[in-house]
């Protein structure tokens, strides 16, 4: 029998979290002295939104690891199952505290971690979710054969979308447009956040974001909801 939700995320949604930052990296065991990127970029977002949750994080990994369910109760869905991050099943304990052990140097530093650009595919789509909404689910490889051009996907976007996740947006294009990358990255962080097709000619990454940031400004005034509520529908 699946756990219910709520007691699920009291007693392993944090440190889902931190497990999911790993996913798709390598991972080393080992006890060394410098803290992995991963859990790095889980400290530092974490830290400026929800700091409190470090706390959440450590205990967590550290009951898990004291406390691994047996095969029974893993198949009866009565605990998390961690997913494979490339480690030997004998490994993932220690793993399990290291992480605890880099979370609670984190949380008890006297300096808050210095800000900077995501780091990681997870940090990229924890700092920035309804962008990678928008790129991941508008402008996959498939946009070509369901949009005329780039403008009517975010057009599409624009008009089956409610009013509070647009604003939320509008608000993530102007952070990542105000990080002032050099324009490889602009074109890395794109793809990061699920972009599968090129920006429109002549634009660059950081000049077509821009143009998006402008027009979802737009759409977000009174006269552009006006608009875009005569032809919306439920979004996708």
């Amino acid at each position: 029998m699946a756990m219910d939700p709520c007691e699920f995320d009291r007693r392993y949604g944090e440190m889902q979290r931190v497990v999911n930052a790993h996913l798709g990296r390598a991972v080393d065991a080992s006890n060394g002295e410098e803290t992995p990127d991963a859990v790095q970029a889980y400290i530092r977002h974490t830290w400026y939104r929800q700091p409190w949750l470090l706390a959440v994080a450590e205990q967590q990994l550290r009951e898990y690891a004291r406390h691994p369910p047996g095969r029974l109760r893993l198949r009866l869905g009565e605990y998390y199952r961690i997913p494979d991050v490339g480690l030997p099943e004998a490994e993932i304990q220690d793993w399990l505290v290291g992480l605890a052990d880099a979370i609670r140097h984190g949380a008890g530093s006297d300096t808050a971690p210095r800000p900077c650009s995501p780091q990681t595919h997870w940090e990229w789509h924890a700092r920035f979710p309804e962008l990678g909404q928008l790129l991941g689910g508008w402008f996959s490889q498939d946009m070509p054969d369901e949009f005329v051009d780039h403008m009517a996907a975010l057009d599409d976007y624009l008009g089956s979308t409610s009013p509070d996740l647009v604003a939320r947006l509008c608000g993530e294009l102007y952070e990542v447009l105000a990080l002032s990358l050099a324009e490889e990255d602009y074109a890395h962080a794109i793809t990061e956040l699920g972009m599968e097709v090129d920006p429109p000619a002549p634009y660059t990454a950081a000049a077509w974001l821009a143009l998006v940031a402008e027009r979802v400004a737009d759409s977000s005034s009174p006269e552009g909801r006006s608009s875009a509520s005569q032809g919306g529908r439920e979004q996708p």
